[in-house]
């Protein structure tokens, strides 16, 4: 007989061989932590753990846990009427230092279409709300954040929608948004909802302006990620690390979805 081939791209067989080996939170937190300003992209979905249990305070917890400079979120805010924000951000800034990129004409909610950054430290030079198309209502907040360790940062953070060309659309949407102004080094990141990978994949159309994706990290769901929906991507290489999950306890059960993070290190381009 011959033997079965895996059905399973590599990456995400070897998530799942890896899994018992991950680190808990309590290790994680005493894992020394290299230079530079560590981004993160987490979709909480509203708060709503796998048990069914809406939990901001959880979620907030996870926030703490992952100890990000930069974090974009996606689905912070109820999806119809006003988009009120769910979480404590008061709290969460007095705990992590986490404070919101403002966002023109949000009264109560967070972020844009459910996407919100929050930073640490630095300022916030220039702040787009971008509405992506398609059926569903989705968008991407782009912030220039100039970071206290020196150098500007443009944060592009998106949710893109469940049908495979409004992914396509939305993607070209924001190249077109970043091709003339290129050379401000881009951090694109958040839930793209696109699970493809090779050739069928929509993300493909970013390589005109991000070049080759660095390789896919399965987030989803969060019990047992098979699935690389959640992606953070950079327009230079070598400026971020390696990216990989932030895969704890309290993550697999907070959302659906796990965290994913990544070092960004400016030195190491050319400005």
């Amino acid at each position: 007989m011959h033997a079965k081939k895996d059905s399973l791209p590599a990456s995400i067989l070897a998530s799942i061989r890896s899994r018992k080996k991950r680190l808990d939170a309590a290790q994680l937190e005493a894992r020394p932590r290299s230079a530079g300003t560590l981004i993160a992209s987490y979709n909480v979905h509203k708060c709503v753990g796998t048990d069914r249990r809406f939990d901001p305070e959880r979620t907030s917890r996870v926030i703490h846990e992952i100890g990000a400079d930069v974090i974009a979120l996606q689905e912070a805010d109820t999806r119809f009427g006003e988009r009120t924000g769910i979480l404590d951000l008061g709290r969460l800034e007095r705990e992590t230092g986490l404070i919101p990129v403002p966002v023109p004409g949000m009264a109560k909610a967070h972020g844009w279409h459910g996407n919100v950054v929050l930073f640490k430290k630095g300022l916030v030079h220039d702040v787009h709300q971008i509405r992506l198309p398609g059926l569903e209502p989705r968008g991407a907040l782009v912030a220039e954040i100039e970071l206290e360790e020196g150098g500007v940062l443009r944060i592009i953070a998106a949710h893109f929608g469940l049908l495979r060309h409004n992914r396509a659309q939305q993607a070209r949407t924001l190249v077109e948004l970043i091709k003339d102004r290129h050379e401000m080094p881009t951090i694109l990141l958040g839930d793209l909802n696109e699970w493809r990978l090779g050739d069928r994949s929509s993300l493909n159309t970013f390589q005109s302006a991000f070049g080759e994706l660095p390789p896919a990290v399965p987030s989803f769901p969060a019990g047992l990620p098979l699935l690389a929906l959640d992606r953070i991507i950079a327009n230079r290489k070598g400026i971020i690390t390696e990216v990989e999950a932030h895969d704890t306890p309290l993550a697999r059960i907070a959302s659906d979805h796990l965290p994913i993070k990544a070092l960004v290190d400016l030195k190491s381009v050319a400005d």
